[in-house]
């Protein structure tokens, strides 16, 4: 670099701030990596040691309404972005008045104030939420740009091939900026890029892209204002490689095995800070006194910050559960009496409350798997894309994971995305979005960003689809907290219950039997929104408590009515919401029948059921004159022919049998 390159972009007060934003984050990680070995600052801390110039040269570039998202190295984007050290170094500490509330750490610095999505500790992660944030923006006409931070170990995860993807194919104003530090964690990018030049896969996604010396401030300032100038100018994503160097280790854990030390002492030598610094003293642009100063009120700025986090406050026990929902929810829906009944079906049932929820609420839109064109591949969707549209009935390409992360994404910009995963065994390749993302978001940024997303999908077994397809998997989601899970079986609920979670503030997932799509009945045409609270008693009974959801209700149901010209009066409990399960309503019916039975269409191991008796257990053991019962799916993959399939899953014959065999009727 020469002044005669420079000295027309830049002049004194420009450099001073530039050289003093890279020296500030190079001093704040000194002090945290000391803090670390003092065992102040815990978990995992990555340094961002080498990189300065990448957030230096980018951020300062963004406007206030733009959007940031980073990666678990984020400190120096979050201070450059404006979030204060003090709130910085006390989410370090893990203490309340961190910038998350200590809910977070080190890699899950939150600042809604500055437009901060967050740190991701997952690799790859935050780039489907960027295109999410991004097409918000998009479909409201805001002129926003998202830019995300990510490394190049990211570029070989699904995430990053699907999120170019949709980014290019919807044209989303997103910033990707890759900086580049050659090593993913401890595997040199030679060991595992085939392609190892970045820019070049953005090539493949018609990605407007370009690639700098990311140690050199000056041309990542430069190459980002030629970027931010493209995606404004003609919208659509770019792709930034940044090639730089990580002076220290991947983490404070990491013992650097797998690079020399001569490797790193040669890089220290063309280090950001090192190099600009230089040049500018060498151009006479500052002098040594300038530089003194500037370390001066920054190394005070650090020490007042650690001083902050000493004396902060630890967030109190009894906050422990605080932030996994939102604190306050929509009033319950008030149900209408019924007025004129109409024959439907459960689809049509399903497609009512989407077309009245997109007719009454610009907000929501529809998106995934062949939902326009095709209908929908159970046919819920058809023709709702001739009534809204591409841009509100919007097909994704077959990529789970991104098109998940960019609904929850669209979320929390304020959206009120329905997410149609076309069924439960592919939602597995979006359980990363789903469990990282999605239900944790709250919780990680101290409450400040919510995720009222609908993830809908099919499940179940039945339609001799064989092993892949054919699972009940709801269960395990409703192991994670931060979701709501709901199974809709009569068509009250496929309507009532989706209108009521549209407007939920924390994620709903929607699990609609495959068996049910089809099954007619009477439905008024007034019918609305319903509780997603509570489990419903749909055969009132006094000898057992049959306990079910989804695809088995009406079997359970059934089961009752052959029971009962044979003197057994079961009472059937719907529980409708698997997460946060009503045990209130379970309880008050195990006191009055005093035996249970319980059938779920999951495995039997570590299945609902298993956690539903275990609480009865703990907590109702002396209301029980039998021992607690289930009826569960056969511990094998479903298979593909008719009467082996039959025999995997809960059917009437055997439901019956167990009841008889909990009443002492054998």
């Amino acid at each position: 670099m020469t002044a005669t390159d420079l000295r027309p972009h830049l002049n004194r007060t420009h450099a001073l701030a530039m050289l003093g934003d890279m020296i500030r984050i190079r001093r704040f990680e000194d002090v945290c990596a000391e803090l670390y070995t003092k065992e102040k600052i815990r978990g995992f801390l990555h340094l961002y040691d080498g990189e300065e110039a990448i957030a230096a040269g980018v951020i300062p570039l963004l406007g206030s309404d733009d959007r940031l998202v980073a990666t678990y190295r984020e400190h120096g984007h979050a201070l450059i972005r404006g979030i204060s050290m003090n709130a910085v170094m006390a989410e370090m500490y893990g203490k309340a008045s961190g910038c998350a509330g200590g809910r977070g750490g080190s890699m899950h610095l939150f600042s809604r104030e500055n437009n901060f999505y967050g740190g991701n500790a997952i690799v790859g992660g935050g780039l489907p939420l960027s295109v999410g944030l991004g097409l918000a923006d998009r479909m409201r006409n805001e002129n926003r740009i998202t830019a995300c931070f990510f490394g190049e170990g990211a570029v070989a995860e699904g995430e990053f091939h699907e999120s170019m993807n949709l980014a290019s194919l919807w044209n989303i104003p997103v910033l990707l900026v890759c900086e580049n530090n050659g090593y993913a964690m401890g595997t040199a990018l030679q060991r595992s890029e085939a392609e190892t030049d970045i820019q070049v896969k953005a090539k493949g996604y018609a990605v407007a892209s370009a690639s700098v010396d990311g140690m050199d401030v000056v041309a990542v300032e430069a190459a980002t204002r030629r970027a931010l100038e493209h995606i404004r100018e003609v919208g659509g994503p770019y792709l930034l490689e940044c090639k730089t160097y990580r002076f220290r280790a991947h983490s404070m854990f990491d013992a650097q095995l797998y690079r020399p030390k001569d490797e790193v002492a040669q890089w220290r030598k063309k280090g950001p800070i090192v190099r600009f610094q230089s040049w500018l003293l060498e151009a006479g642009i500052v002098d040594k006194d300038d530089v003194d100063t500037l370390v001066s009120g920054i190394d005070e700025e650090i020490a007042a910050a650690v001083t902050f986090a000493e004396e902060a406050d630890w967030e109190p026990l009894s906050n422990l559960t605080n932030h996994v929902t939102a604190p306050q929810r929509p009033a319950p829906p008030v149900v209408q009496p019924a007025l004129r009944m109409m024959e439907t079906t459960y689809r049509e049932a399903v497609k009512s409350a989407i077309t009245d929820a997109m007719e009454h609420d610009d907000r929501v839109f529809l998106m995934g798997e062949d939902v326009g064109l095709y209908g929908g591949c159970y046919a819920v969707s058809k023709g709702l894309l001739d009534r809204f549209g591409p841009e509100r009935v919007r097909d994704t390409p077959l990529s789970e994971s991104g098109f998940t992360g960019a609904g929850i994404g669209a979320a929390i910009a304020g959206m009120r995305p329905i997410v149609e995963v076309m069924t439960v065994n592919f939602s597995l390749l979006a359980l990363d979005q789903i469990l990282n993302t999605a239900a944790t978001f709250r919780h990680m940024s101290n409450g400040q960003f919510g995720v009222p997303v609908v993830i809908r999908m099919a499940t179940g077994a039945g339609k001799q689809l064989a092993a892949q397809h054919s699972h009940s998997l709801e269960g395990w989601y409703a192991h994670i907290p931060g979701l709501r899970v709901l199974t809709p079986a009569t068509l009250e609920d496929a309507r009532g219950m989706l209108l009521t979670a549209i407007e939920e503030p924390d994620p709903v997932l929607m699990f609609e039997n495959v068996m049910l799509y089809n099954r007619t009945g009477q439905l008024a045409e007034n019918a609305g929104a319903v509780d997603i609270d509570k489990a419903a008693i749909r055969r009132n009974g006094s000898d057992i408590s049959l306990i079910t959801y989804g695809g088995s209700l009406f079997k359970t149901l059934e089961a009752a009515e052959m029971l009962a010209p044979q003197g057994i009066d079961a009472e059937v409990i719907d529980l409708r919401v698997l997460r946060p399960l009503d045990m209130e309503t379970i309880f008050a019916s195990v006191s009055k029948t005093h035996r249970v039975l319980m059938i779920d269409e999951g495995w039997r191991s570590g299945s609902l059921s298993a956690e539903i008796g275990m609480r009865l257990a703990e907590q109702a053991f002396f209301e029980l004159d039998a021992p607690l019962a289930r009826v569960c799916s056969e511990e094998v993959p479903i298979p593909y022919a008719h009467h082996l399939e039959e025999a995997s899953i809960p059917q009437v014959p055997g439901i019956v049998k167990a009841v008889k065999s909990v009443c002492g009727r054998t």
